[in-house]
């Protein structure tokens, strides 16, 4: 990790000037979707987070914003920490690149879709090899297999975007 303490900077924008930039320049966030794979990098597993909030619960990916002068894998790490738990035991490979870049836009049927602002997500399969423990934000986090991962019910729980990002990544993974 690196040297960025963030719960003593938070977020490093008040609510009121982190609410002024989303009206004004897209936020850079990633999107991860934990994965299983086999000695020979076969997917075996999908890993998803059942969330609670306002509208319901829904399962989602582990996701969040970039830091100011933090680096995507530093952001990968943290994020995986928070919401899988310490001992989840990412396998980041050495280069790192997105399978895919998602947009939302705060203008529903353009993309996907977030009503708080535009948003570039980079997105990753990261292969776990520990135990996942959800953070407190979560009920629970379950591994499903690629059929099962594949499923119009399983994916009708996921938020629309993960949904999609779903999808993605069970293509680039030849989950399909």
């Amino acid at each position: 990790m690196s040297e960025i303490d963030s719960d003593s900077i938070g977020s490093w924008l008040s609510p009121e000037d982190l609410e002024y930039v989303r009206h004004k320049v897209p936020m850079v966030y990633v999107d991860i979707v934990p994965v299983r794979v086999d000695e020979h990098g076969v997917l075996q597993a999908v890993g998803m987070l059942l969330c609670a909030d306002d509208e319901g619960i829904s399962r989602a990916f582990p996701s969040g914003r970039i830091l100011f002068h933090e680096s995507v894998r530093e952001a990968l790490l943290r994020h995986i920490e928070k919401d899988l738990g310490p001992v989840a035991l990412p396998q980041l490979p050495v280069s790192i690149a997105p399978f895919t870049v998602g947009e939302y836009f705060p203008t529903p049927g353009e993309g996907w879709y977030d009503e708080r602002q535009h948003a570039i997500s980079l997105a990753y399969a990261i292969p776990m090899q520990g135990d996942c423990n959800p953070g407190s934000a979560s009920l629970e986090f379950t591994w499903f297999t690629p059929g099962e991962a594949r499923t119009r019910d399983l994916q009708a729980e996921l938020i629309p975007a993960h949904a999609v990002l779903l999808r993605q990544a069970l293509a680039h993974m030849g989950a399909i």
